[in-house]
């Protein structure tokens, strides 16, 4: 029979958690309490007001930082805590459960994927100038690399760099940049060496976004309202020479690098999400009376919320996998890639699948499950699309 007879104490609401992962360290585990309790108290009571505003109060970076948030993969000398891949898994988890995709990816474009540059390829000086103050979240950072025509194909990017005496002059556009609306500092990848072919040529450059020639036009998504998107503009750009940021013609390679990185929050981002997703259907469904019960009591519902719950779960394994491998300074490319090309494809069956279980309520604004729907869409295609990291995989294999 397809009915499970009713038990008060199983219908009354629950948390959906994952188990931790055997040997995460205590002090990460700390980190998640931590985490779990900011979005809880601070994110998810007002995140759908800073939807409306398509934007973020600048208040709730210093928050993070004042708790430490912010500097965990940058050194004690600046203000961080240097604590490495496996803390930032954990950081974008308990992120993801926010049910706020946007909330977390500007977050964690400003410590995972633009200000890392910094920390890893930049010089002392340029680390003292910048670091404190994006640590402290009183600077956002941005990263700028994808262009109307060079998506994941970094490589294809038309951005240029000129020396010009004391100075770097940029000319260009960049497509699709977070926090580059309200944000202050864009890591900037363009062409310095303009007979160079593919990959090679191209550096990174530290501009502050209110430099002249720099144009921002707001871009209207289909998800991420909160997080401020934007189509960039370079004309005669003027960068002091001191804010090339590692070494000339070789960012090519630093983009690959912090890639890593942020292919391995993605798998954290997808594992949050996972989670709040079937945790709220789940208790929707103990709850929604159908066919003379809740819809628990059917064994086709319980059936497919346990089937996505184990695939997620496969999915954060890799991740945690990866981000270990990462953590202990070894070879991960396929690893990484693998994690990248699963995490946001279970995701997205994942949040489908919950949707359909919501019904009618599940397809109207205003609910959680219809906007993770829309968050979790552009996770198969940013930071390396899904048939990209594909054929990373079988190149390796």
């Amino acid at each position: 029979m397809n009915v499970m007879t009713s038990d008060p104490r199983q219908l009354a609401e629950t948390e959906f958690h994952f188990p931790e992962p055997p040997n995460l360290p205590e002090e990460l585990r700390m980190l998640r309490e931590q985490v779990r309790r900011f979005v809880e108290k601070e994110v998810v009571p007002h995140a759908e007001a800073w939807e409306r505003d398509g934007k973020i109060p600048r208040e709730i970076y210093r928050r993070l930082g004042a708790l430490g948030f912010l500097g965990m993969r940058h050194a004690a000398e600046y203000g961080g805590t240097d604590m490495g891949p496996l803390a930032s898994m954990v950081f974008a988890e308990e992120l993801g459960r926010s049910s706020f995709g946007g909330f977390t990816s500007s977050i964690l474009v400003h410590t995972d994927m633009s200000a890392v540059h910094i920390s890893l390829r930049g010089t002392p000086e340029q680390k003292q100038n910048y670091l404190p103050a994006i640590i402290r979240g009183v600077t956002v950072c941005s990263i700028a690399v994808t262009e109307p025509d060079a998506g994941s194909d970094v490589a294809g990017l038309k951005t240029r760099a000129r020396r010009d005496g004391d100075h770097w002059v940029i000319n260009g556009a960049k497509m699709f940049i977070t926090n580059a609306v309200y944000g202050d500092i864009l890591i900037v990848a363009a062409r310095t060496d303009p007979h160079a072919k593919g990959s090679r040529g191209i550096s990174l450059f530290i501009v502050e976004r209110d430099t002249p020639g720099i144009t921002a036009t707001k871009l209207d998504k289909h998800g991420w309202l909160c997080s401020d998107t934007a189509e960039l503009g370079f004309q005669d750009v003027r960068v002091p020479a001191g804010n090339l940021l590692g070494e000339e013609n070789k960012g090519f390679y630093g983009i690959m690098e912090t890639f890593q990185n942020e292919r391995i929050c993605i798998g954290g981002i997808c594992a949050g999400e996972s989670a709040k997703a079937i945790e709220l259907t789940t208790n929707y469904v103990k709850t929604r009376q159908a066919f003379g019960g809740p819809l628990w009591n059917q064994q086709g519902v319980r059936m497919k919320l346990a089937q996505l719950a184990a695939k997620a779960a496969a999915a954060r394994a890799l991740a945690y996998q990866a981000a270990e491998l990462a953590a202990a300074g070894k070879e991960c490319l396929r690893e990484v890639s693998m994690v990248k090309a699963l995490s946001p494809e279970v995701l997205h069956e994942v949040v489908h699948g919950c949707l359909q279980l919501h019904g009618g309520s599940g397809f109207m604004r205003g609910t959680a499950i219809e906007r993770m729907v829309r968050d979790a869409r552009v996770l198969t295609i940013g930071g390396g699309a899904t048939e990209v990291m594909l054929e990373e995989v079988a190149k390796r294999m």
